[in-house]
């Protein structure tokens, strides 16, 4: 700023001279010149004033700089004398001379204390002293090998042990030894079911399965649970171990309210995975809800229905192959075979497979006549284009028909089997179906029951 005064007089002396020399000469010529002067010295004073600011600020902002840089020092000064400090109060303990004894022997006599167990004893200060120069010594070497232990912010030259944790208070006996299954060798499913009236939440625990076959034994178990008919999307658990007997402890939450809990069904589909990535169905357990919710949380043990043990239906049961691919927009259908026919005639028997979207026939396909047995083999292949926006519209339906002797008459209708979403179906039916949407471009096979045509 001193400077910038400076030069501002300078400039005006300037000025005055100039207008003195020039005021002998022309009056034209002078007031040109005094305009030029003036014009210079404008602009020499606007650059001496920037000069001057610009100079301001530097030194405020360096003055600035040394005091942050003078506060930070004496901070860290004071937080390490106070260190110090802390350091020079912290008391000595004496070294360890016992082992840790534990004083309840019998506390799984008598649950309702938790046992523990006292700090070791310490040697006094006079018994300490009494040591000779050698013990001592070889004491220091002992410690410096240790590693040191750190408590908060204070390191400690040694370990003193407090007590010991009793692993037997964490540990829960084996599942199989709290839910033995009862005694035959069919494959069962361990589980229990509750539901809470005041969050409308129906809860599965699902805890383990017993007696699986052999051959299953290597493979990892798979359980997938939905609540027909309305859970569309399968919730999956996978088992902790392998062997025969593998176990789960996995809980599921549907939030269904108490009006529609007791019209709907359980599914539990058990599903074996090779080392080859693919999955093979064991079994499935259809468990009715309806009076079962009164028991809330009890154990319950169901065997496994298995392709060898389902008994046939009254009218048959035929089995069925469905696959969908997305990228091909394509719907697979195998008839695979059928058991336990009530055949009319001896005409032999065929299979009409109708793809609907809604009330309205998109498609009808119809397979070859097979041999007059009860237990007819069709291996019959069929591919219908089906969009994927249209999986929650269409269905599937199979008739069993056996050709009549008069041509003009329709075919004689063993029993019907409609395949589709909950629109359509319920129970197997509908979970064969979500199980092909779910996985697509991989078969999924299942028996069905025939039904009367209605």
């Amino acid at each position: 700023m001193f400077y910038f005064f400076l030069t501002f007089n300078q400039i005006r002396k300037c000025l005055l001279w100039i207008v003195q020399r020039d005021s002998n000469r022309d009056p034209n010529v002078c007031s040109t010149h005094i305009c030029e002067n003036m014009r210079t010295a404008v602009e020499a004073t606007n650059q001496a004033l920037l000069l001057a600011v610009g100079l301001s600020v530097g030194l405020l902002l360096l003055l600035g700089l040394m005091l942050y840089y003078l506060w930070r020092r004496k901070k860290k000064k004071k937080g390490r004398s106070q260190y110090e400090e802390l350091l020079s109060t912290a008391a000595s303990l004496p070294a360890c001379s016992a082992p840790v004894i534990l004083v309840s022997q019998d506390s799984w006599n008598r649950p309702s204390e938790i046992p523990f167990t006292l700090p070791p004893r310490f040697t006094s200060q006079n018994h300490a002293d009494s040591k000779n120069e050698e013990e001592k010594e070889e004491e220091m070497k002992m410690e410096a090998q240790r590693p040191q232990a750190h408590r908060g912010s204070l390191s400690v030259r040694m370990w003193y042990p407090v007590g010991t944790v009793l692993v037997g208070l964490y540990s829960s006996p084996p599942l199989n030894e709290v839910v033995a299954p009862p005694p035959g060798m069919a494959t069962r499913l361990c589980f229990s079911v509750e539901y809470r009236h005041s969050s409308e939440q129906f809860m599965v625990s699902l805890l383990r399965l017993a007696n699986l076959p052999p051959r299953f034994h290597g493979n990892v178990t798979l359980v997938e649970i939905r609540l027909l008919p309305d859970d569309r999307r399968p919730r999956q658990a996978k088992a902790r171990c392998t062997g025969p007997d593998p176990e789960f402890n996995d809980c599921f939450v549907f939030q269904v309210s108490g009006m529609c809990v007791a019209q709907s069904t359980l599914s539990v589909c058990v599903l074996s995975v090779g080392q080859d990535g693919k999955r093979h169905a064991m079994g499935r357990v259809l468990f009715p809800l309806e009076g079962e919710l009164a028991g809330a949380g009890r154990v319950l043990w169901r065997d496994l229905d298995t392709e060898d043990d389902t008994q046939c239906s009254e009218m048959g049961d035929v089995q069925i192959s469905l696959s969908y691919s997305p990228s091909l927009q394509r719907l697979s259908v195998v008839v695979l075979r059928a058991r336990g026919l009530q055949l009319l005639t001896d005409a032999g028997v065929c299979v009409q497979v109708s793809l609907q979207i809604h009330t309205q026939v998109v498609k009808m396909k119809r397979s070859c006549v097979a041999n007059r047995e009860n237990d007819p083999c069709f291996d019959h292949r069929m591919t219908f284009r089906l969009r994927s926006q249209h999986l929650d519209e269409a269905c599937l339906r199979f008739e069993l028909q056996q050709p009549n002797h008069v041509r003009s008459e329709p075919p004689l209708l063993l029993g019907v089997l409609v395949l589709g979403p909950f629109m359509y179906a319920k129970g197997p039916q509908l979970q064969h179906w979500m199980d092909m949407v779910n996985t697509p471009q991989e078969p999924v096979q299942l028996w069905h029951k025939l039904r009367r045509a209605t």
